[in-house]
């Protein structure tokens, strides 16, 4: 890992950032395990998921009630479906990377069966479609767009 400070560099093009060498630079170790910082990240993580399930939710209260007044209650229960799956693929992916540090090395895979299992049971019968399903299932993603504007902009 690189320690120690950066300077640009000013005759270098596009101003170029120039490492220091490394007996001017300080050698404590970087590692995560002695940030100040690691509850504070693992706050902030929660912190995220619960804005983010907050935010799908909204988002999922809303458009069900707009689907329901333009398409009628079946393709409105069907986006619900597709929703509600997606809340359920965030939680999975939430908990896989919750364990990332502890007891695994990679994310695991049980959270796209959920998306599988959703999306043939929309094919198999004929009172599910897979339009409003798949649609209500990336509730979750509009509602980390929601964040990252939120936060991105300068008004927030």
């Amino acid at each position: 890992m690189l320690s120690g400070q950066f300077k640009a560099s000013s005759d270098a093009p596009y101003s170029a950032v120039t490492v220091p060498d490394s007996a001017s630079a300080p050698s404590a170790p970087s590692t995560v395990a002695n940030s100040p910082k690691k509850g504070g990240s693992m706050a902030e993580f929660y912190q995220l998921c619960r804005e983010l399930f907050t935010t799908s939710l909204v988002l999922m209260a809303i458009a069900f009630g707009a689907v329901w007044l333009i398409y009628g209650l079946n393709t409105a229960l069907n986006y619900l479906l597709g929703a509600s799956a997606g809340l359920i693929y965030l939680r999975l992916l939430t908990r896989s990377v919750e364990r990332l540090g502890h007891d695994r090395k990679k994310l695991g895979k049980t959270q796209l069966l959920v998306v599988v299992v959703v999306i043939l049971l929309a094919a198999r019968w004929q009172d599910f479609h897979i339009i409003p399903v798949f649609l209500g299932f990336l509730t979750y993603k509009a509602a980390i767009l929601v964040y990252t504007f939120r936060t991105a902009l300068p008004f927030s």
